[in-house]
């Protein structure tokens, strides 16, 4: 018997416990049951429509139910569902495998599979390790640490969490994490001085090139790519590049690491990677480091990782038809003039009290919101106002996941530019609706 919306509310309630909510309030309000979906709108069990300014959690690039990927997953599906990596493979992840490496920066030869973002980071910080256990030996692999940037968010996996720096999501368990060394701003020259001073014990510096999206859509500034690039070098770390969030096209280049030219030792690939289907990850390395893993059996040089849907043939599926759709349609190339339509819908925002920056690289943007502007004074947590500007905006027909007082905008790549300008417009309403004029 078909659950009735009903229901599905009480279920709710008494059964899931939601990501990063506070469910004692969660479970006070009307949630948003999500029955369908067309093109770039969810349509509630109501039948009542909301542009989708989140992109289903930053992963959804083309919009809902896509012909191509629907029908290259029912194609896949008549094939094999199915079938271990362990030992075997399949045609859709060595197609997909060969792909990465064709749109990826030059030099990353090698694709490791897994199942979302925080695997592929976790899956890069224990290669990165291993790396350096195989080339300079256990004593050195016992001083061996990592290197992370403040506010970065990686994941939510222990170690993934461990290279994180966000207070509010990782403080709690820094107890039982590894330890990590952070450097405070995006200044390449204190990078440069703790890599300096820590004398080589640095195996791998990870960092989010572009922007720091969980901590608010933070833009890196332009050139500390290149210089932090350096720095590994010079001092023997390897470069992590984490493009969960920035890849496949948001910031107006396939990878956001490919604006200034660089290539990583490792990069972590996700989210758009099935245009936001199916939960399939990459951890792309160079054959620098895939070398030192080759040995005899009994030698026990291979990598002992993996995970059960490691390159599961319906999500490679997935990924080949968003690759081959990124391609035909060049999206990323009408990226930057998207992003003009967008800023231009915004701009109003920057006259408003409360508003504070309004950040924008590529379709990734954030506008703060700030209780005095002139003294950049947050607003109180228990006001809630991100939250309540959401809920303003989803009764303009809007869905908008807010990060504390941060409105997060991420539209699908193939927003239109009359969508776009609606954006913005609605995220003006609301702002004044909650703030004021």
């Amino acid at each position: 018997m078909t659950p009735t919306p009903e229901d599905v509310r009480r279920w709710d309630v008494e059964h899931l416990w939601h990501p990063f909510t506070q469910m004692a309030e969660y479970a006070a309000t009307e949630p948003l049951v999500v029955a369908r979906a067309e093109g770039h709108y969810l349509v509630d069990d109501r039948g009542r429509r909301y542009f989708d300014a989140t992109s289903a959690l930053w992963c959804n690039l083309f919009g809902h139910r896509v012909p191509e990927i629907d029908e290259a997953v029912r194609e896949q599906l008549g094939r094999v569902a199915h079938s271990t990596l362990l030992g075997a493979t399949h045609p859709a992840a060595a197609e997909l495998a060969r792909r990465l490496v064709e749109v990826a920066p030059a030099g990353l030869t090698r694709v490791f599979f897994s199942d979302d973002g925080a695997t592929a980071v976790e899956a890069a910080l224990k290669l990165a390790f291993q790396y350096r256990l195989l080339t300079r030996g256990e004593a050195d692999a016992r001083e061996a640490t990592f290197l992370a940037i403040e506010n970065a968010y990686h994941g939510d996996t222990l170690g993934a969490a461990a290279v994180g720096g966000v207070a509010l999501f990782h403080e709690t368990f820094r107890p039982i994490l590894l330890r990590t060394l952070r450097v405070t701003t995006h200044d390449a020259g204190e990078v440069e001085a703790v890599l300096a001073r820590e004398g080589g014990r640095v195996c791998g510096v990870i960092l989010e090139p572009g922007v720091q999206a969980a901590a608010g859509m933070i833009r890196v500034p332009e050139g500390f790519l290149t210089k932090v690039a350096r720095s590994t070098r010079r001092h023997g770390a390897l470069l992590i590049l984490d493009e969960v969030a920035t890849g496949f096209g948001r910031t107006g280049a396939m990878f956001a690491c490919q604006h200034e030219g660089v290539t990583p030792d490792l990069l972590c690939v996700a989210k758009g990677l099935t245009g936001g289907y199916l939960p399939v990850a990459a951890t792309l390395a160079a054959e620098t480091v895939y070398t030192p893993f080759l040995g005899g059996y009994a030698e026990y040089r291979h990598f002992f990782h993996g995970h059960t849907y490691t390159g599961n043939p319906l999500g490679c599926a997935a990924a080949l038809a968003t690759l081959k759709l990124l391609r035909e349609r060049k999206l990323v190339e009408a990226v930057p003039a998207k992003s003009a339509v967008l800023r231009e819908a915004l701009a109003p925002l920057a006259r408003h009290p409360h508003v504070g920056d309004i950040r924008l690289t590529g379709l990734m943007g954030g506008v703060v919101l700030l209780a005095d502007r002139a003294a950049n004074r947050a607003f109180a947590p228990d006001r809630r106002v991100g939250h309540r500007v959401g809920l303003a905006m989803r009764e303009r027909g809007v869905f908008a996941r807010p990060l504390g007082d941060v409105m997060v905008l991420m539209p699908p790549l193939t927003t239109t530019d009359d969508e776009l300008r609606m954006l913005g417009a609605v995220l003006h309403a609301a702002v004044v609706e909650v703030l004021g004029p």
